[in-house]
């Protein structure tokens, strides 16, 4: 697998424990929208420990960027990726990823599962076909939703929160049920895109089955 050695060029919080950080891109480095590749730390201790993470701008750009939730609870790489500076390096490797846009639909997020739609969001806005889908958007509090100012712009009520730590007006409380699904589902959805903690995802897969969605309208990593 190649490697890449690529400049950080800037950094910057989203949230309180997200950071954008935008890198260098080699010539000739392609994805498509939804694709991640696994990033390590240039520096003696980190090289080996690579972890997968999400492109978050569009492809054409020239430059990367990465969406990532920092872990300060232990001493991993996205607590490492914290104290790191502009000027410093990142190794990046080939890209991979099985979630891709194919057609409208109901985009399922939990925290930073949220990565790979950012960039696909993105690129629809791009090509004006962002109308027919909608993201529904599970986090503990407002605190942490990534990117709600872009997403609100990109997908106006089409773009539904919901929080499992706290009610707050305007905003759905509770976890995603089969019940909350059907609400959003319209004879439009054709497509189901699933991105978040493993326990969510096999909860989310067994209510869309319970609401006789196939596997085959299901986009996701293979688990």
């Amino acid at each position: 697998m190649k490697k890449h050695i690529v400049k950080i060029q800037s950094i910057q919080h989203i949230t309180h424990d997200v950071l954008k950080i935008v890198t260098e891109k080699p010539e000739h480095y392609k994805f498509t929208p939804g694709q991640a590749t696994e990033i390590a730390i240039n520096k003696e201790a980190w090289k080996n420990e690579k972890r997968p993470f999400t492109f978050t701008c569009l492809p054409d750009r020239d430059y990367l960027e990465f969406t990532i939730k920092i872990y300060t609870d232990h001493n991993g790489i996205t607590n490492e990726l914290g104290k790191i500076k502009p000027g410093d390096e990142l190794i990046i490797r080939d890209v991979w990823g099985d979630i891709a846009y194919n057609g409208i639909g109901m985009f399922i997020a939990g925290g930073a599962g949220i990565t790979p739609f950012i960039s696909i969001l993105r690129d629809l806005e791009q090509k004006n076909l962002v109308d027919g889908n909608i993201l529904i958007f599970a986090n503990k509090t407002q605190n942490d939703i990534i990117l709600e100012s872009e997403l609100s712009h990109l997908l106006g009520k089409s773009f539904v929160n919901i929080l499992s730590g706290e009610k707050i007006a305007g905003y759905s409380y509770g976890f995603i049920t089969d019940k909350f699904l059907k609400k959003y589902i319209s004879p439009k959805t054709e497509k189901y895109y699933l991105c978040g903690p493993p326990p969510m995802m096999e909860a989310i897969i067994k209510h869309l089955s319970d609401l006789g969605i196939s596997e085959s309208q299901i986009t996701m990593e293979k688990m």
